[in-house]
């Protein structure tokens, strides 16, 4: 099968692609021809050797498909049925193996274009919000990155969540019509004004009630400015690359919270938990609740490219990268 291998670590010019083997599956495993697959940033971050892959490796947290074979106990799939999935070893190729707990059916109804952009960011955004932060109707939130495929995602789910407020920050103008478009009341570019004293005055000095923070760094820190008492704020990773620093002075006699969620850790963890999560976000896809922003596709073989775009922070929504020629 053709795949695409990351040979070293570093720049893009170590992404090749290669003729591989087709994986073995293993009794509570199914193997997944791939029709499309999608890029997340954790790729950049796993290609620079950040999330602990040994090399060579092949790429990629999700893909959508057809089953192609399953392992002699699983019960609840069989061989020819749509799926999303999150495999075991990566997803930028022509076949995958997942757990069968990471296996979830999809209708012929959802078009594999939305069904391989979908599950990182919907997953993630719905853990994030109905789990972790335990949204309530009526609450406010403050979505980072708000233009990329978990922040145009969070914006949809935190509106069908019943949110009465939702403020999306981005990094360039170019980028705040896009988060509006997923339906932010208010988007701030914080290299024109600081997003801290922004939400204060939007939300009268109270701040909001839930901030979800993948940047950490000074936008971190910052967010502590506008959290408001008994808010919530949800960090789920570090795409600046640099550390922010909490005081614990700055939480207990405000009743707020910092909490930490790893959509990876809960896969390899407690992957069960994430079938709720499913049922959850399909049907709003599935019903055109919820749409996916894809931004830009590309082929399998030009992976590098996808992978560009997304390091020089020029995507809009989500990357697909097409497997075979199926839409």
């Amino acid at each position: 099968m053709k795949a695409i291998l990351a040979t070293e670590f570093g720049g893009t010019e170590c992404l090749k692609y290669k003729d591989v083997d087709i994986p073995e599956i293993e009794n509570d495993e199914v193997l997944i021809k791939v029709v499309k697959t999608s890029v997340n940033f954790a790729d950049i971050k796993a290609r620079y050797g950040k999330k602990g892959a040994t090399l060579p490796f092949i790429p990629g947290l999700d893909a959508a498909g057809y089953i192609e074979k399953i392992g002699s106990s699983v019960s609840e799939l069989q061989v020819g049925q749509r799926v999303i999935a999150f495999p075991k070893k990566g997803s930028y190729a022509e076949y995958v193996v997942a757990s069968d707990k990471l296996v979830f059916l999809i209708p012929d109804s959802l078009d594999f274009r939305t069904a391989a952009a979908c599950p990182t960011v919907t997953f993630l955004s719905h853990r994030l919000l109905y789990n972790i932060a335990q949204i309530q109707k009526g609450e406010s939130v403050l979505v980072h990155a708000a233009a990329g495929g978990v922040g145009t995602t969070a914006i949809q789910l935190a509106k069908l969540m019943g949110a009465e407020k939702v403020i999306g920050t981005v990094g360039n103008k170019e980028k705040v019509k896009i988060a509006e478009e997923s339906g932010a009341d208010f988007v701030i570019c914080y290299e024109e004004e600081e997003f801290d004293s922004k939400v204060n005055e939007l939300t009268e000095g109270q701040g909001v009630d839930i901030i979800l923070d993948s940047v950490s760094g000074s936008v971190t820190e910052k967010s502590l400015n506008c959290l408001a008492p008994y808010g919530r704020l949800v960090h789920f990773g570090n795409s600046s690359g640099t550390i922010g620093k909490i005081k614990t002075i700055d939480l207990h006699s405000s009743c707020r919270a910092v909490l930490g969620f790893s959509l990876g850790t809960t896969r390899k963890q407690k992957p069960h938990l994430l079938k709720e999560t499913a049922g959850a976000v399909i049907p709003y896809l599935v019903n055109n609740q919820l749409k996916i922003i894809v931004g830009h596709e590309f082929t399998l073989k030009d992976a590098a490219k996808a992978h560009d775009v997304i390091e020089k922070r020029l995507n809009i929504g989500k990357i697909v990268l097409n497997v075979t020629d199926e839409d």
